[in-house]
């Protein structure tokens, strides 16, 4: 193995971790529908689809085709059983999809500007099912770069979601980043 492939390998298994660090302490239940929103190549799509189980039906969206290609080649090869649905869309705007018991938007909002946020929250939310649940993962911060540009920190969650009359809104995972210092896990339910 090559040491460009090893590290990758090293990354890949790093995201891993810190994924199951965030996702899974917001998840207590099984089966749904649900949705990973700005789902990139699928590591949060995975474990969320460990954690629902084979009776779930998961749409993963995001705009890069070539990620969605990658995700659905891996969810054939390890899990030909998973009702996975990829759909190429830009998840800023409105989507086709049924209404869901839940949906992940980890790492894909900080790539929205601040004053576009409060109504790309509102019209995910608008997809949710009475008590559905929409479940946040972002950089702890406040401060911005040219990787993460547009980043939520946790009481600025709070505070969208306080605004957009989002029920029980909470932080229920934190994890060390070496990258911006902080990641954390928030879930809230539909107005």
């Amino acid at each position: 193995m090559s040491a460009h492939t090893n590290s990758w390998h090293q990354r890949e298994a790093r995201k891993f971790k810190k994924a199951y660090q965030l996702l899974p302490p917001c998840i207590h239940e099984t089966g749904g529908v649900w949705a990973d929103i700005g789902c990139g190549e699928g590591i949060f799509t995975a474990i969320l689809y460990e954690l629902l189980g084979q009776k779930s039906v998961i749409y993963a969206i995001d705009k890069n085709a070539r990620a969605l290609r990658v995700l659905e080649r891996n969810f054939n090869m390890n899990r030909p059983e998973a009702n996975l649905h990829p759909i190429q869309a830009d998840f800023t705007h409105a989507l086709s999809i049924p209404p869901l018991d839940g949906l992940v938007l980890a790492n894909a909002l900080h790539f929205i500007p601040d004053k576009q946020k409060v109504d790309v929250i509102k019209n995910l939310a608008e997809n949710l099912k009475p008590d559905g649940k929409l479940i946040l993962i972002e950089y702890n911060s406040r401060f911005g770069n040219l990787a993460v540009p547009f980043p939520l920190s946790q009481e600025q969650f709070l505070e969208l979601a306080q605004e957009l009359q989002l029920r029980n809104p909470q932080i229920v995972a934190r994890a060390p980043s070496s990258f911006m210092g902080e990641m954390y896990a928030a879930i809230a339910n539909s107005p």
